[in-house]
Formats: C-alpha cells, sequence, structure tokens
C-alpha cells in the first residue's frame, strides 16, 4: 500500500475516489444483514458487524490513487485544507467523522462516550501512565468526543437516556427485589440527578451473592410479567447471563426505530443498539465506556464521572428532518459532521464545504463533474469527494445516504 504523494495540480483534476471499506467481526454482528441489503458477500459466515468508511486508524478505508491502494487518511493528509476545506483543517485538522453500517443481531454493550474535555484529560492521563492503546482496561483510545446519529435502514431497536426517575421507581418497586431496598429508598428520598447517579453506580457495583440473588429474582419475574419490556429482559439474559445490565431496560428509554427514522445519541448518555441494522455517523473517535451486557472491562467510576444523569423524555428521541426538495436534512447540534438522504435525484447538483461520503442504499448511483469526470458506485459502495470538488451533480432514483462536514 503506498503512502501516496501527489501535486495539487493533479489533485484537483480528480474529484471522485470509490472507497475500500473495513468490515469489523465483532461477535454481535450479522451473518446476513449486510448480504440482504447491499449483495456484499460473507464467505468466511464471521458475524459482520460494522462496515467503516472514513479515516479512522482502527479500520482505514482505502481509495485507489494512480493505480495504487492508499489509505484514505494518507490521502487527505497530503493537504488538509485542499481535501477539507481550510475552516475544518484549521477546526479539527483531520477527516472530522466515522460513518459506518452498523449490524446487530445481538445486543451491544450499554455505553456512554465523553466530551471533548473528558476525552482529551482521560486519554492524556491514560498515555502519562503508559496504559497501551490495545490493554483491555483502556478507557480512551483517542482524545476526541462522539456524539452520533443512527438512521435505520430495518427495524431498529434501541436504549437511549434516562426514563423519569418516576417510572425507575415503578418498574423497581414492582420487582419488590430485597437486595435491592437500599438503592430504591435512597432514590426514592432524592430523585435528582445525584440520587440517580448513587443509585445506577450502586446498581453497576453490586457484587457476589447480593448480585446474583438480584438477578435470579429479576428473570423469574420477568418470565412471570409477559409484557414487551420484560420479554426485552428475558431475551438479552440468553446473550448476557448474569450482567448486571440486564437491569437497564427498566431505567433506560427503550425505542423501536422504523425504516427511515432516525435519532441523536448524546456524549455523556448511557445508550445501547440491541437488534437491527442501521447507518451510524459520528465523531471521529473510538472511545467507549462500559455499562454493562458485556464482558468486557468496566470502569464505573470514570463511567458515572462521564455521565449526565438527566431524564430523557422518549417522545424527544426521535429526530425530526428539514425536507427540501427530496432531500431529508437531520438536525444536528455538533459541528463534527451533517447527515442528510437524498431521494429520487435527477441531475441533483451538490454544493461542497468539506469533505463528503457518500453511499446509495437501494441501486447504484451516477456522479458528474463540471471537469468531464463520471463515476458510478453500487448501492452499498461508497465514495469519498473532497472540499475542492466545490460542485457535482448525482443521479439515482432511490435513497442516497450523504455523511459531510
Amino acid at each position: 500500500m503506498s503512502d501516496f504523494s501527489i501535486s495539487n495540480d493533479s489533485l484537483v483534476r480528480h474529484v471522485f475516489y470509490p472507497m475500500t471499506n473495513v468490515i469489523q467481526n465483532y461477535a454481535w454482528g450479522s451473518r446476513s444483514s449486510f448480504a440482504q441489503l447491499f449483495g456484499i458477500a460473507n464467505q468466511s459466515g464471521e458475524p459482520q458487524a460494522e462496515i467503516w468508511m472514513g479515516a479512522h486508524p482502527n479500520g482505514c478505508s482505502t481509495v485507489n490513487t494512480q493505480g495504487q491502494e492508499t489509505k484514505l487518511s494518507s490521502l487527505i493528509s497530503q493537504n488538509l485544507s485542499l481535501f477539507l476545506s481550510d475552516k475544518i483543517a484549521k477546526r479539527f485538522g483531520e477527516l472530522p467523522y466515522l460513518f459506518k453500517v452498523l449490524a446487530a443481531e445481538k445486543a451491544l454493550s450499554i455505553q456512554v462516550h465523553p466530551n471533548k474535555h473528558q476525552a482529551e484529560r482521560g486519554y492524556q492521563s491514560e498515555e502519562q501512565q503508559g496504559v497501551p492503546l490495545t490493554a483491555g482496561n483502556r478507557n480512551y483510545k483517542d482524545p476526541n468526543h462522539k456524539p452520533e446519529l443512527v438512521y435505520a435502514l430495518t427495524d431498529y431497536t434501541a436504549m437511549n437516556g434516562f426514563r423519569p426517575i418516576s417510572e425507575i421507581l415503578a418498574h423497581f418497586n414492582y420487582l419488590d427485589i430485597p437486595e435491592l431496598g437500599s438503592l430504591v429508598n435512597d432514590l426514592a428520598g432524592d430523585q435528582t440527578p445525584n440520587g440517580l447517579a448513587s443509585f445506577f453506580s450502586g446498581l453497576l457495583s453490586l457484587q457476589g451473592e447480593q448480585k446474583e440473588v438480584a438477578l435470579m429474582m429479576l428473570i423469574m419475574k420477568a418470565k412471570l410479567s409477559p409484557t414487551p419490556l420484560f420479554n426485552l429482559i428475558t431475551e438479552l439474559e440468553e446473550q448476557y447471563p448474569g450482567d448486571v445490565g440486564l437491569f437497564a431496560p427498566l431505567i433506560l428509554n427503550v425505542i423501536a426505530l422504523k425504516p427511515g427514522q432516525a435519532m441523536y445519541l448524546d456524549a455523556e448518555t448511557p445508550h445501547a443498539y440491541i437488534k437491527g441494522t442501521g447507518l451510524e455517523i459520528m465523531a471521529n473517535s473510538d472511545n467507549v465506556l462500559r455499562a454493562g451486557l458485556t464482558p468486557k472491562y468496566m470502569d464505573v467510576n470514570e463511567l458515572v464521572s462521564c455521565t449526565k444523569f438527566n431524564e430523557k423524555p422518549i417522545d424527544r428521541l426521535l429526530l425530526q428532518p428539514l425536507e427540501q426538495d427530496g432531500v431529508l436534512e437531520y438536525p444536528i447540534p455538533v459541528e463534527d459532521f451533517k447527515f442528510a438522504i437524498l431521494s429520487n435525484s435527477q441531475q441533483r447538483k451538490i454544493k461542497t464545504e468539506g469533505a463528503e461520503i457518500l453511499l446509495p442504499l437501494d441501486g447504484a448511483m451516477t456522479l458528474t463533474h463540471q471537469c468531464g469526470e463520471t463515476c458510478i458506485i453500487d448501492k452499498g459502495q461508497s465514495v469519498f469527494i473532497p472540499a475542492y470538488a466545490d460542485c457535482y451533480t448525482v443521479d439515482c432514483e432511490g435513497r442516497v445516504a450523504r455523511a459531510y462536514s
């Protein structure tokens, strides 16, 4: 693979870069979803969890330059201002987002992502302590925050944000588990973010017989209460037996996205993807603090320090897009990325303000540029378009996902 060096003159004569993307084979992934949606072969039969489209070092896409496969990060680094725009190069110094297709057959761990300040502080601290980046007890893989948007391609079940404390108390009063009595009473007496923080950290810190008995009583009650919520807990118990995260559906909002619906996931907010396939765009980070449904390392103190213990009404979880001329723009409260869905595009002109990645979802897409360059991208494949393209044209009968900045 080349490190790639090219003059600015030849850069501006090439505007479309079809991407070869890394597929992450995490254990919770689906063996069939990418094949069913996009015709992507799975010859090894392994779970295919995520397709990474971007320049993150843990799964960098490649592009073809002068007949050689080149890391997208290497291409961009040749001239940040040309590829990203002056503004984004100065603000971020790298492609500021990571775009994914995510297919969950099993639930992902409950997790919280730090804000920017927390990530910078935590990363610097672990670097100074000499904790290897690959260590199982490493919390911070990079110094960046990780706000996210997810757009459902199939029915998509997730948890996102804390339920109202009154609901949490109602659930745990219904369970009536003696081993949790003091935690529940304390929360009832302090129905504030501080009270919720103490309750959540106390629950995650359960050990030994207290934890075993509490979980046993939870599962017994769940099997005797055939509601959707308790059915979910029973399903999760089959995937993660003995895991304290099985209490999470009683504490966090459970939301079922229909295909085409989207939601935003803030930094410092606990969430988990349970089942389904969707698109995910996030700040260019791989920082995860886990809170259950995982055999991996959990640092409860660090998790609590990076969590906002605010109630999040479920009716505010869905993102309402702004629609204009067949384009759905999703309002996102961070500068790192933007996201849109283009539909029924005929000679649709797109103006670039930064680097973009396009992903056709339903059928092939044709791109053209005023310089005469054209490019055809099949569904499920992606293309990188640098800021210097300035303007290009899209033709596609189906939907095209646009990740940009």
